[in-house]
C-alpha cells in the first residue's frame, strides 16, 4: 500500500465534503474521522457522530473540544444500525459523506464489536442519506472474531450497490487478517455552480 488505509479513506472522502455540508461518522470510536469531517465541512457544516459506547463518545468529545470543533458535531449514543432513525427526513439524499470504521474500540473491551447484521442495516441507511456524488467509506478490520465475516458482508453489499450505478473501489491490507477499505461513490447527478465551487477537483481512485 502506498499509504495507510485510514489516511487513504480521508483522501478519497475529502473531495465530497463542501462548506455548509452534512456528514456522518457512524462509528465514532476515538473521534479521528469525526474531527476530520468537522474540520473539512467548516463552521457552517454539520456532523452526526454515533457510537454505542459511552467511552467512545467521551473520547470523541474530548478530541473535538481540544480542536475547537465541538459545536459542529452532534453526538448520539446508539448502535450504528439505528442511523436511519437518528436522522430527519431533511437529511435523506443530502449527505456528503458517511464513514464507518468497523470492529472494536481500540483500548477498550474487544468483545464489544460491530456485526454483519448491524452493519448491513447501517449501510442501507447510509445509501439513503447520500446525495448524488456523495461518498461512503467503510474500513473493515478482520483481525477479531467475526471480522472476516463482516468484511465479506460489506463487500457483498458494495457489489450489489455498484450494480445500480454506484462507483465502488476496494483496497485490502497485505495480511489476510488486516483491514479492508471500501469506498463507494453515489452516482453523480446535476450540481449547481455553488455546489461545484464548494468542492475540490476529484482525486484519482485506487486501482
Amino acid at each position: 500500500m502506498s499509504e495507510p488505509l485510514t489516511r487513504l479513506a480521508h483522501h478519497l472522502v475529502r473531495p465530497a465534503l463542501g462548506a455548509r455540508g452534512r456528514a456522518v461518522d457512524a462509528t465514532a470510536g476515538n473521534g479521528h474521522d469525526t474531527a476530520f469531517l468537522a474540520e473539512r465541512l467548516g463552521a457552517a457544516g454539520t456532523v452526526l457522530a454515533i457510537d454505542v459506547q459511552q467511552a467512545a463518545l467521551a473520547r470523541t468529545r474530548q478530541r473535538l473540544r481540544e480542536a475547537g470543533l465541538e459545536a459542529r458535531v452532534a453526538l448520539a449514543q446508539a448502535d450504528h444500525r439505528q442511523l436511519g432513525r437518528l436522522t430527519t427526513p431533511a437529511w435523506r439524499g443530502s449527505v456528503d459523506a458517511v464513514m464507518l470504521n468497523l470492529g472494536y474500540l481500540p483500548g477498550s473491551d474487544r468483545s464489544v464489536t460491530t456485526t454483519p447484521e448491524q452493519t448491513r442495516a447501517a449501510l442501507d441507511a447510509a445509501g439513503e442519506l447520500l446525495r448524488p456524488g456523495g461518498v461512503l467509506s467503510v474500513l473493515a478490520y478482520r483481525g477479531h472474531t467475526g471480522g472476516t465475516e463482516e468484511a465479506r458482508a460489506v463487500a457483498a453489499w458494495m457489489a450489489r450497490t455498484a450494480q445500480g450505478g454506484a462507483e465502488w473501489r476496494e483496497r485490502a491490507a497485505a495480511s489476510e487478517r488486516g483491514p479492508v477499505l471500501h469506498v463507494l461513490r453515489h452516482p453523480a447527478g446535476p450540481r449547481t455552480a455553488a455546489a461545484k465551487a464548494d468542492r475540490e477537483e476529484e482525486v484519482p481512485w485506487p486501482s
